[in-house]
């Protein structure tokens, strides 16, 4: 990959991205922070692309060890490369596979988090993207959201917890791949820009084997009207987490 950059982010981090591929967005961010701190568990990142996820859970410390997934190799060797460059060696370890075809065995024993930032779209849906890698990572070319939900709930133990990001419009999707993957929703928060617009993410956790019961939490609203951020989304950047309203 040609024009890689350091970039700082959130939690004092330096990541390494290409500037023309795959960048670091706010949906990276809202995922990290909408997942439970869990201390003592181990974790895998399907997807993760740069491993900025990843990188933003270890140095929180919201898990004991991440394995971090990705498929394509130019962008599992920038994980490595954040790795190193943020000292998390001893946190995630690196793994350049397809998600779609992972067992428990492949990680020694079933772990208790999967967490996802995976293409949202459709192979079909919208213009293919004339760089490759942005186009595997936002369209479904490689694995869709049955395949990622098939091999969560193949990896996670029984009670496992399931978080994703995903696009409104897709939702009908994403519900019925957990489902019908023993995955069960439990919580589910939409993300609106500006009050008065639609919902432009959801966030969604899931519980494996659980019985059906979906809280729907009060929406986040990034944005007041003169373009301020909200006292909801300031909470999330200073700390990391969504606030006890979400919770």
């Amino acid at each position: 990959m040609n024009d890689i950059i350091l970039t700082e982010i959130n939690e004092k981090l330096k990541i390494y991205q290409n500037k023309d591929g795959l960048t670091f967005g706010t949906d990276a961010y809202l995922l990290y922070a909408y997942m439970k701190k869990r201390t003592k568990d181990t974790a895998c990142d399907f997807g993760s692309g740069t491993g900025v996820i990843s990188l933003l859970a270890a140095s929180k410390e919201k898990y004991a060890k991440i394995h971090a997934c990705e498929l394509q190799s130019d962008f599992y060797d920038l994980i490595c490369d954040n790795i190193k460059e943020n000292g998390l060696c001893d946190r995630i370890i690196a793994h350049n596979c397809n998600v779609c075809e992972l067992t428990a065995d492949f990680f020694g024993k079933a772990v208790e988090v999967v967490f996802t930032n995976p293409p949202y779209m459709k192979v079909d849906n919208g213009k293919g993207n004339i760089n490759e890698a942005k186009n595997i990572a936002r369209h479904e070319t490689c694995g869709s959201i049955y395949d990622f939900c098939t091999a969560a709930s193949r990896v996670l133990k029984h009670g496992g917890y399931f978080y994703c990001v995903y696009r409104p419009d897709r939702l009908a999707d994403l519900m019925d791949a957990m489902r019908k993957s023993a995955l069960e929703p439990k919580k589910m928060t939409f993300v609106h820009a500006r009050l008065e617009l639609a919902p432009c993410l959801v966030l969604v956790e899931a519980k494996k084997g659980a019985g059906s019961s979906l809280n729907v939490t009060k929406p986040l609203i990034m944005y007041n009207a003169d373009g301020t951020y909200t006292d909801d989304l300031n909470y999330i950047y200073d700390n990391g987490e969504f606030n006890e309203q979400y919770k």
